[in-house]
């Protein structure tokens, strides 16, 4: 017997996916933050929290058999790949790749074409004729426009102006600086220790007062919108037959897209999970068969 397991490891959550050779679910897994900003150590410990939930159900003697594909946000950070690569979470194989890359295989099903995640962050990733390259992804905050963390920044940024009284307030703004009980010190010091995931978590609140016609709260969601065409109008100027919008945030600003733009959008055969449940299989295979994704940089 041969499992397959499949690791998704995001800036916000870290999911697994356990399968049999059948492609039967066996076990799941949930575990936090797992983009390798975080470093190497904790990396290690989220990976190995969330295998361990999903492999809980394999007996111990025959974890070997367990063979595992990893999509890993901020993978070609220099020493994170090589310090995986040297890692023994005590099961078999393991083929590493980066978050966009699962997510491409499984939206595509491991043929050509595009995607644009649009999670905490935003990254887009294309093949044509089997050859990659990327859009955006530099991280945040130079980087990630769409995202989550940016939508965040842009409603920290104007509540900020509410408080020192460059702006009037609104119910938006105070939502936002409620967060910091209204007070400039507090937001502060929120802002020494705030993390992309933090500032990914004020997109609900955005996104309701949008829906509610906020004008702040729209024109920050109408900027993200504004810089996704642009991503979706490149990808298609460079030949793409097929493009994905992917991520959690993804329904929830299609809807803000351009008619045109929805129009030529294809929906995703399979999530990233799939993706990585594909690595393991292709990457298990013989050198012929491995995944083109295999150990891209």
């Amino acid at each position: 017997m041969t499992w397959l397991l499949g690791i998704d490891a995001g800036g916000s959550n870290c999911r697994a996916r356990l399968t049999d050779a059948a492609g039967n679910d066996i076990g799941q897994g949930r575990a936090g933050a797992a983009n390798a900003a975080i470093g190497i150590d904790a990396l290690r410990v989220v990976l190995a929290d969330a295998i361990g939930q999903a492999t809980a159900s394999i007996p111990r003697d025959q974890r070997r058999d367990v063979r595992i594909g990893m999509g890993i946000a901020g993978i070609t950070r220099p020493g994170i790949r090589d310090a995986l690569a040297a890692s023994d979470f005590g099961f078999g194989p393991v083929v590493l790749a980066t978050d966009a890359q699962i997510a491409h295989l499984g939206a595509h099903g491991g043929g050509d074409g595009a995607i644009l995640i649009l999670g905490t962050g935003s990254a887009a990733l294309l093949r044509i004729d089997g050859q990659e390259s990327t859009i955006g992804g530099y991280g945040f905050p130079a980087s990630d426009e769409g995202g989550g963390a940016a939508l965040g920044l842009a409603a920290v940024r104007h509540a900020l102006r509410t408080l020192d009284g460059r702006v009037p307030r609104t119910s938006f703004s105070e939502a936002v600086t409620a967060r910091f009980d209204h007070d400039p010190a507090r937001a502060v010091a929120w802002l020494a220790r705030a993390t992309p995931r933090d500032y990914a978590a004020l997109a609900p609140l955005i996104l309701d007062h949008a829906n509610a016609d906020d004008p702040t709260a729209r024109a920050i969601v109408e900027d993200a919108a504004r810089d996704i065409e642009r991503v979706v109008d490149t990808m298609f100027a460079r030949g793409v037959g097929r493009c994905t919008l992917v991520g959690g945030l993804a329904p929830h600003l299609q809807p803000w897209l351009r008619d045109d733009i929805v129009a030529r959008l294809s929906p995703p055969l399979g999530d990233p999970l799939d993706g990585a449940l594909l690595l393991a299989k292709k990457g298990a295979g013989s050198s012929s068969e491995n995944c083109r994704f295999t150990d891209a940089r």
